[in-house]
């Protein structure tokens, strides 16, 4: 299961836990925790046949301010074998003030593989007065079959407009997530997160009642009644689930 990471900045891979407990954990290190201006990180992996891995990384990936135009790269190919399961599970990207990110994640599967991958970014620093205060942030994933056929293709792109801000399109929401779960090994989760998402919506958006019937619930601020504190979807793509959600909270992890 080799990890080959180029870059023009400096990234390293390390590779721990014990072989007995059936999975490798992979961790992406950068010396000083973030991504400086016009750095280009590329890694390639390559999970075998029957394998378990997991990769994450050391903390939240701090992008920082960019000198110009120079924009932060990161880019991940990975081939995930027969009965393999790779879990893609970094903490959030966290953008500066005036950042440009640009990330790409390519995922070549068969038809047993299985794989977890979680894409998330924060409004920024938010302690420091910094909400969606980044110039532009890109991330795209593609999950192509043997035969190089997309499976699952998404991308998002913000970046500040002339007529109308970051910060003022996405009002008070603070984070940004997406989970796709792919692969037998996963249909009991992927059920289950169905399941789940469609039971909390339905409490979130259903309109309160003031009688005292079993939906009831205390008056609320207007802007609650209009806004959920978390807005999650979960749509089925073949054998493939992806959630993506939206809530208010903070992230906060050094």
């Amino acid at each position: 299961m080799p990890a080959a990471p180029t870059a023009t900045g400096v990234v390293r891979v390390e590779k721990v836990g014990a072989s007995s407990s059936g999975a490798v954990w992979l961790y992406s290190l950068t010396y000083g925790g973030g991504i400086v201006s016009g750095d280009r990180i590329s890694c390639t992996v390559s999970v075998g046949d029957g394998c378990t891995v997991a990769m994450t990384t050391q903390a939240s990936t701090k992008v920082y301010k960019a000198v110009g135009l120079k924009c932060s790269e990161q880019v991940l190919e990975a081939t995930v074998g027969k009965d393999a399961l790779f879990a893609v599970i970094p903490d959030p990207v966290t953008c500066f003030s005036t950042a440009r990110y640009y990330q790409k994640q390519v995922f070549h599967v068969s038809g047993s593989s299985n794989l977890v991958l979680v894409d998330w970014f924060t409004s920024g620093r938010y302690e420091s007065g910094e909400t969606w205060d980044f110039n532009s942030y890109k991330s795209v994933n593609h999950i192509l079959s043997e035969e190089d056929h997309p499976l699952f293709i998404d991308s998002v792109l913000l970046e500040q407009g002339s007529n109308c801000s970051i910060a003022e399109r996405m009002q008070e929401y603070n984070v940004v997530a997406m989970v796709v779960l792919l692969g037998p090994k996963l249909k009991h989760i992927q059920d289950q997160m169905q399941d789940e998402v469609k039971n909390m919506m339905s409490v979130q958006l259903r309109p309160p009642t003031s009688g005292g019937g079993r939906y009831a619930t205390r008056p609320q601020p207007l802007l609650s009644q209009t806004r959920p504190p978390l807005i999650a979807s979960c749509s089925p793509f073949g054998h493939t689930v992806s959630l993506r959600s939206c809530f208010p909270q903070h992230y906060s992890h050094s």
